[in-house]
């Protein structure tokens, strides 16, 4: 049996990066090595350095009859002809675009079926793919793009390929290489750069070319992990493994582990669950299904693994998938449960783990939120109930082991014995349990182990003496004890009020919703059920929690009412407004607390007074600006018109003076041009003011901007050697106010004839890209810089010096006021080659099937038209 031929495929994320150029240099250097390599098919697109590189390589020509059955084939865009191949059998064949379908009667449907033909019969082919064809991919490129592909290649055909390599390009030195013609016809590029070929669209595609191929890369290489027996870490790229035990704490897990995988390009998130056995971890498919759906929204992948074994399971899970992260939750047991019973999962995950990086994270339910630490005394009820947990159960087993080793010199190891359960209880439960513990060991102590035995008899006045000392030592150590937990308990609440402060003041300079931060904070801090801000007038500016019954019948700071269970508080912030609070009674030192908060709060009322004041006074201000740029721009532009008609006029009306036919005329004229162009001023003005009143009426209706752009011609008056035309929108119509959307095309036609040199010609385009239908219009002038581009849309603004036949400089304001009303948006854009390109971008009509074509996406059709 024949070897099977190899694979090798130039992938690119667009039209244009050299995929076929560099096919043909690889071919070249092949062939300078003696290998046997032919081109078996190959579509320059016209481009001229394309064909310069495959002049001189070996060429399958295609037999009569093919080219009868595929008349494209004399282009080089037709049906690749197998059987010509075939019999030539070439070592290396080489077949530009793999995505493309065949004409219909080949033997094959589409190209990579010819492709795996030549493979079986050995013979080794190099060809070339746009990452938009790949199947995978396709949806996602067209929500990218809004262009559906209908050729693709099976992601599984690909995977067989024994080489990929992305042939990459900057989207910016694409669209260098695009605008200076190298890659489309000159009619075609701007239609290219703005729909098709934008920065954004290019970068994606590149990224998503990029990822595609380390996932195949990731793939080969964990073939050859498992080939080898690889079982050491590499961290190729970042893998975080989430752990989850189907607890509530699943989806902070999730969530953390996603953030991890962010941090690092190309990061994946896996979650594994371990199924266990021996009934240890409890299975719960509600709370798993929920969590797995969050796993694929967080787009990562869900696994499920059984070993009685927990944190082996995990262990071997994560070197399998070449983990470099694994997030598992903090251990739910207790102190004393974990001190019983061992190390937990994940103490025993972070020593097996080795070069795998542990993360242990927090997801204590019952404190999700900030709280601040209560004043409910020194030691908790826990703690007291266990002091006393322990002298019961202490005392008993003490007795027990002294009784057992009694001698009649070991009294004061006994002695010794009872005081350091003393001590230990009291350093455990404080003053109670230890007073409790010493009366019961003096008594125990008297009972079983002082002459006369088993009676609670004292004899002796030194006995009744170290009863005392068993006292006083439990309350001194006790005392200390409860002291220190005092103190402890200050600072974490010192530092829970400094942190409680620090997130307030942070919430005022941030400038956010801080209200409701503010509020929400103060509940969760103080432990309240509900919490909320309200104005003189009862409306309510911020609410948190529960609502607040009753609160706001205290008057005054820290005034109260009751609230069933609970108590109400009213805190004045200042200015009739109050914060209403409702749960438990607030101690002293909190209702200072709350007068910090009260300050901040006032701070961000005043900070929001003067934000609504700075807005109320920005229109004027903007008006002031207006008013100030229409008086110059009136006191400049309307002198010269209004002396030029004042000084026609005079002259036709002088006594005494003899005037010809032609002098009279002129006159005439001057003064008519010149009322005219008062008129049009006069018109402008008004329509900038409706704009900005919001009182311009449109009629938005589907128009033809064909039509337009020829009603638009012929009032300008301009020819086939003044404009030309490459209309491509087929039959797709605009929602558009024709009047208004002639009235714009007519500002930019003038614009653009009034900069264009002299010789050239003013070029107007029009493309659908998704839903939307663009008309360019194209100058080859002196052009504008970018940072001047907002500029030349300010309404009385001019860039350079202007002539009697200017206006106040409304044009472009205007203009991109009437496409604005249209719901369109209007911007310049740099020309090739040097000019100023305008873009009218608007809504094409509902239903259009014209929004299925792209022009830069296979034979395009250009509808050349000459202006009227």
């Amino acid at each position: 049996m024949s070897r099977r031929g190899r694979l090798r495929v130039l992938l690119g994320a667009a039209p244009g990066v050299g995929k076929t150029f560099a096919m043909l240099e690889e071919a070249r250097r092949m062939r300078a090595e003696g290998a046997d390599i032919v081109i078996a098919h190959l579509d320059t697109h016209g481009r001229t350095a394309t064909a310069a590189m495959a002049a001189g390589l070996p060429r399958i020509d295609p037999d009569r009859a093919a080219r009868t059955r595929d008349p494209d084939r004399a282009t080089g865009t037709g049906t690749l002809d197998v059987a010509a191949v075939l019999a030539r059998h070439p070592a290396v064949a080489l077949v530009d675009e793999l995505a493309h379908t065949n004409a219909p009667g080949s033997a094959h449907e589409q190209r990579w079926q010819d492709v795996e033909e030549l493979l079986a019969a050995g013979i080794d082919v190099i060809s070339t793919l746009n990452i938009q064809h790949i199947e995978s991919l396709n949806d996602v490129v067209e929500q990218i793009t809004g262009v559906p592909q209908h050729e693709t290649v099976p992601d599984q055909f690909l995977r067989r390929a024994d080489q990929i390599e992305v042939i990459d390009l900057t989207p910016q030195a694409l669209r260098d290489r695009l605008a200076g013609g190298a890659v489309y016809p000159a009619e075609r590029v701007d239609a290219a750069l703005s729909n098709y070929f934008r920065i954004g669209n290019l970068t994606a595609l590149r990224e998503l070319a990029l990822l595609w191929l380390a996932d195949e890369v990731d793939q080969a290489l964990k073939g050859y992990r498992a080939e080898h027996g690889i079982r050491r870490t590499w961290e190729a790229r970042e893998r975080v493994v989430v752990a989850l035990t189907g607890g509530a704490e699943g989806e902070t897990l999730l969530r953390r582990g996603a953030r991890i995988a962010a941090r690092s390009a190309g990061g994946e998130l896996l979650a594994v669950h371990v199924s266990s056995s021996d009934g240890v971890r409890s299975d719960h498919p509600a709370a798993l299904t929920q969590q797995r759906a969050l796993v694929e929204k967080l787009g990562g992948s869900y696994h499920q693994v059984i070993g009685d074994d927990v944190p082996a399971a995990l262990v071997e899970f994560a070197r399998s998938a070449n983990a470099t992260q694994l997030v598992l939750g903090a251990s739910r047991r207790g102190r004393l449960v974990a001190a019983l019973t061992g190390p937990g999962i994940g103490a025993t995950v972070v020593r097996e783990s080795g070069d795998i990086d542990v993360h242990m994270v927090n997801h204590a339910e019952g404190a999700r939120h900030f709280a601040l630490p209560r004043r409910t005394g020194a030691l908790t009820v826990k703690r007291r109930l266990l002091g006393f947990a322990l002298a019961l159960v202490g005392g008993p087993l003490v007795t027990w082991l002294l009784s057992t080793f009694r001698s009649d010199d070991s009294i004061t190891s006994d002695v010794l014995s009872y005081q350091l359960l003393v001590v230990l209880v009291a350093l455990v439960g404080g003053v109670w349990p230890a007073l409790f513990a010493a009366v019961l060991s003096g008594l125990t102590l008297d009972f079983f182990f002082i002459e006369p035995l088993h009676t609670v008899h004292v004899s002796e006045p030194l006995h009744l003496v170290a009863v005392a000392l068993y006292v006083v030592i439990a309350v001194l150590v006790s005392l200390i004890v409860d002291r220190a937990a005092r103190y402890t308990r200050a600072a974490r609440r010192s530092a829970a009020e400094s942190e409680l402060i620090q997130t307030i003041a942070g919430s005022v300079l941030r400038g956010d919703d801080a209200l409701q931060a503010l509020v929400e904070r103060t509940r969760e801090a103080f432990g309240l059920r509900g919490a909320r801000l309200v104005d003189a007038g009862g409306t309510v500016l911020a609410a948190a929690g529960e609502a607040v019954p009753g609160a706001a019948a205290g008057a005054g700071t820290g005034a109260g009412t009751g609230t069933g269970d609970g108590t109400g508080t009213v805190i004045d912030v200042g200015d009739g407004v109050t914060l209403e609070l409702t749960g438990a009674e607030l101690a002293v030192s909190e209702r200072r607390l709350l007068t910090v908060v009260a300050s901040q709060l006032a701070a961000v009322l005043e900070h929001r007074r003067l934000e609504l004041t700075a807005r109320e006074i920005e229109p004027i201000a903007a008006s002031d600006r207006v008013r100030g740029a229409l008086l110059s721009a009136l006191s400049h532009d309307l002198r010269r018109p209004l002396a030029a008609a004042t000084a026609a006029v005079g002259g036709l009306r002088a006594a005494g003076i003899t005037m010809s036919a032609d002098d009279r005329g002129e006159l005439l004229d001057t003064a008519s041009e010149s009322l005219e162009a008062l008129a049009t001023l006069v018109t402008d003005l008004l329509d900038v003011t409706r704009i900005q009143a919001g009182a311009l009426s449109i009629r938005v209706t589907p128009t033809d901007p064909e039509a337009v752009i020829a009603a638009a011609l012929d009032e300008l008056a301009l020819g086939p050697t003044d404009v030309s035309l490459a209309l491509q929108h087929g039959d797709a119509l605009v929602q558009a106010d024709p009047v208004l959307l002639q009235r714009v095309i007519v500002n930019l036609l003038a614009n653009a004839s009034r900069f264009t040199p002299a010789g050239a010609r003013v070029l107007v385009t029009t493309s659908t890209f998704a839903d939307r239908l663009e008309v360019r219009i194209v100058d080859h002038g002196p052009g504008i810089p970018a940072e001047k581009y907002d500029d030349i849309f300010v309404p009385f603004q001019r860039l350079g010096d202007t002539d009697n036949t200017t206006g106040l400089g409304l044009g472009l304001a205007l203009s991109r006021g009437f496409v604005e009303t249209m719901h369109g948006t209007l911007r310049p854009e740099d020309t090739p080659g040097g000019g100023l390109t305008m873009v009218v971008s608007l809504p094409t009509a509902a239903g259009d099937p014209a929004l299925d074509h792209h022009p830069d996406l296979g034979p395009s059709v250009t509808i050349a038209r000459e202006a009227h």
